[in-house]
């Protein structure tokens, strides 16, 4: 089976109701739920939250709800993995082998079937235990800078501060939408950003992480932009 899996906590500290609060006119969750559909890739489509009014707007959008996540793995230092591996070891107590997963992000509003679509064959095609989506850094973080404790800037590699950008290696991070991978890897604690990984690499503009009220702002100019060019 092929899995979709979007993790879905009810407690948001830094923006309340966070999974599921308006993001340019339906709840920020639709937009991973519709996407994982319209991709084609999965046999099922669930979200994991410990949070009713989470869960029943997840199914009004076509996801499963199989199961109410435990409090113990529902708390602000719980990782990513081991939401995971919760679901997977549900489905194997069920009787129900899952041979890929895809954590896909609920405040991931930009991500596109077509992207989910080209990880998953990236991982096909590679034959490693992950892919995952990156973008890359708009300006050369070799020339990075930093401000000290007496309010005066410094330069973290000064070696590099009068260097032309285009002689400095391009640097990516991660786009924080979607992971595919093998289960087993998951299982096994085998490290995602490492040589495990092929990177599915998407441009700048659809890539915006929400972790403040100032970036969910951005990103809802960012989406209303693109709307309005036809190009979302």
């Amino acid at each position: 089976m092929k899995l979709c899996l979007i993790p879905a906590r009810g407690g948001s500290k830094r923006i309340p109701g966070k999974n599921v609060r308006d993001f340019c006119g339906q709840p920020i969750i639709a937009y991973s739920i519709k996407a994982a559909i319209e991709s084609a890739c999965f046999d099922k489509v669930i979200v994991s939250t410990d949070d009713e009014k989470i869960a029943a707007i997840a199914k009004e959008y076509g996801a499963e709800v199989p199961f109410i996540r435990p409090e113990s793995i529902s708390g602000d230092h719980t990782g990513t993995t081991e939401v995971i591996k919760h679901a997977l070891e549900w489905y194997a107590n069920k009787g129900e082998s899952v041979k890929y997963i895809c954590c896909l992000y609920a405040t991931a509003p930009f991500v596109s079937a077509r992207y989910i679509r080209q990880g998953y064959e990236q991982l096909i095609d590679s034959a490693k235990s992950y892919a995952f989506s990156v973008t890359s850094y708009a300006f050369p973080i070799q020339r990075a800078l930093r401000i000290n404790s007496s309010n005066e800037i410094e330069a973290i590699w000064k070696e590099n501060i009068t260097k032309r950008s285009q002689d400095l290696e391009e640097a990516y991070h991660d786009a924080g939408q979607f992971y595919w991978g093998k289960s087993e890897a998951f299982l096994k604690d085998e490290i995602v950003f490492s040589s495990s990984s092929v990177p599915v690499v998407l441009p700048r503009y659809i890539v915006q992480d929400i972790d403040t009220l100032e970036d969910w702002r951005h990103a809802e100019f960012m989406y209303k932009a693109q709307c309005q060019q036809g190009t979302n």
